[in-house]
């Protein structure tokens, strides 16, 4: 049943110009959304929609129309209120459309597409939802008393977005998040895809480029005006003020270069690879995870031999498991001889690894004989593990150790043992060392309600823990620079375009006072200015400002890859 609305006002009645619609269905419980666009600027029409069914439908249409057609001897709706209204074909007054549709109409400049803007909420049906968006552009067709004709068309793809960005109500920055908010699948993709959304990193960037604008104009000073022209300050001074203000923003940038790095691995999610020896419980321990049998699961040594990539939400952060094959050399093996196809899998697990943020060493509890015949259990680390763990790069990795297999224990009091065995180990063998204790855990079921595996959940816990720390915002005050975690992969590029020419310049200052020879304390005062101008180029191209911004080639691939996801703007407050 359709919901009751008061009514207040009429229909929209409008001039001129070419306008942009756009429809979409809601999504209601599990139904799929469905999405429609209309659009301006030329006469083509284009059609873009998902199937699927919703209980109401939402067309918007940006810029001035002169619908009056589908709402005959109707007043005009208030502005930013809702009226009831019955939509009529536009050449039948007897043919309705729909017969209880909400209207409502946002006067420019506030709107998100700094447009007038005017939208039908008519019912989801298919049939309705196509027979009002046949109605519309007959609708709109050129009226003797206007002084202008208009037509309705499609939207291309994010051309609401590129309308509210050449109206000013969204900066390159917040256009670049709005894909990120529409894809966020997570919490921790939710919050930094709603940083990126703010104003903060564009006033930065424009912040930083105004510094170099003044710190250039300084320089270019030395150039313009003799020395008997007097400046306020001497040529040396002034340049050694201008390397400080450079030294200072050179800091603020490397900042900022940081953070989008860990804003990334919030983004596109967090790699972790499992590492370790043939049935050493890879496969055991993702599919306790994951809470499914993502991987196979067999007392035969070798069962895993491609990389097993899972995708799981852990505490609200985006991780990408890999389960790879089991390490180990024909020694190890004993009287199996390792196949070509296992050898192709242990390259490629070792390749795995070498690009994982965070790598997973699994151990398990062994079995042996001593000397004297006795059973003992123990810890070793895989000389395939230690080898796979020399060839990855601890700067930018980090390594988790967990002993697995703790059900094998006669009793816990043994495990505080078996981690200082390791922990040793690790010591001896100069392995990298973690952040985190040594974990013990079980992939065995306890025979409890829950049904947990032992340690499992912990291991969960201390990896969140982990998560938290490695995309927290670095800086002097990280609760000020957590809005640069919200930087695009584009804009940390370009500020790492920026961070090079601000090293240039201070290598230019420093090769200067080196060389006496050309004037203003040796320093070549032209080479510098340009280094600046460089840098301020980047943060132009960042925020879309100045000549150099190339702002359409930046929204043509910002609309293109996010073309589904232009209905973005509905959620936008006016």
């Amino acid at each position: 049943m359709a919901p009751r609305y008061d009514v207040t006002g009429e229909l929209l009645n409008q001039h001129s110009h070419s306008e942009a619609i756009e429809a979409q269905h809601p999504t209601y419980g599990p139904q799929v959304q469905t999405s429609r666009v209309y659009a301006s600027i030329g006469s083509n029409v284009f059609d873009h929609h998902a199937p699927g069914k919703a209980a109401i439908a939402i067309i918007r249409i940006s810029g001035s129309a002169s619908l009056k057609r589908l709402c005959p001897g109707q007043p005009i709706p208030k502005p930013r209120h809702a009226s009831l209204r019955t939509l009529y074909h536009p050449h039948s007054a007897t043919e309705v459309l729909d017969s209880a549709s909400l209207v409502l109409f946002f006067p420019a400049p506030q709107t998100v597409t700094g447009e007038d803007l005017l939208e039908f909420h008519v019912h989801g049906g298919n049939a309705v939802v196509k027979s009002v968006l046949s109605a519309i552009p007959l609708a709109a067709t050129s009226d003797p008393s206007q002084q202008k004709s208009h037509t309705i068309r499609y939207a291309e793809p994010g051309e609401f977005t590129r309308r509210a960005f050449y109206n000013d109500r969204l900066d390159l920055t917040q256009v670049e998040s709005l894909g990120d908010i529409l894809s966020a699948e997570t919490e921790q993709q939710r919050r930094i895809a709603v940083k990126g959304s703010s104003t903060v990193l564009a006033q930065r960037y424009e912040s930083w480029r105004e510094q170099l604008l003044s710190a250039r104009g300084e320089l270019e000073a030395l150039i313009d005006f003799s020395e008997d022209q007097h400046l306020d300050e001497s040529p040396s001074r002034l340049i050694a003020s201008v390397n400080n203000q450079i030294l200072a923003l050179k800091v603020q940038v490397q900042a900022s270069i940081e953070n989008a790095t860990r804003g990334e691995l919030l983004r596109n999610g967090i790699d972790l690879a499992l590492v370790g020896a043939p049935n050493a419980g890879k496969s055991s321990l993702l599919n306790c995870i994951v809470g499914r049998e993502a991987a196979i699961v067999s007392h035969e040594a070798g069962t895993t031999r491609d990389v097993i990539e899972v995708g799981v939400d852990i505490g609200g952060y985006y991780c990408k498991f890999g389960d790879l094959a089991g390490l180990r050399n024909q020694s190890s093996a004993q009287d199996v001889t390792i196949s070509n196809i296992e050898q192709e899998g242990m390259r490629r697990a070792r390749e795995r690894a070498s690009v994982a943020d965070v790598i997973v060493v699994i151990i398990p509890v062994e079995r042996r004989s001593n000397l004297d015949g006795c059973d003992i259990t123990t810890v070793d680390v895989n000389p395939e593990v230690e080898l796979t763990l020399r060839l990855c790069d601890m700067a930018k990795q980090t390594v988790v150790y967990v002993i697995n297999k703790t059900d094998l224990l006669e009793s816990s009091e043994k495990i505080p043992s078996l981690q200082g065995l390791l922990e040793q180990a690790i010591s001896d063998h100069n392995l990298p060392p973690s952040p985190l204790p040594i974990l013990a855990i079980s992939c065995m079921p306890e025979q409890h309600p829950r049904g947990n595996s032992r340690g499992v959940e912990g291991l969960v816990e201390s990896l969140v823990v982990l998560f938290r720390d490695m995309t927290a915002a670095a800086g002097v005050s990280s609760a000020a620079w957590e809005s640069s975690l919200g930087a695009t992969e584009r804009q940390r590029l370009l500020l790492e375009q920026c961070l090079d020419d601000l090293q240039a310049f201070l290598d230019q200052i420093d090769q200067g006072y080196v060389d006496e020879g050309l004037g203003n304390g040796g320093v070549d005062v032209v080479l510098a200015a340009e280094s600046l101008r460089s840098a301020a180029n980047c943060l132009a191209r960042i925020t879309g400002t100045g000549e150099v911004a190339n702002v359409d080639e930046v929204l043509g691939v910002v609309f293109e890859k996010y073309s589904r996801l232009a209905i973005i703007l509905s959620y936008l407050s006016y």
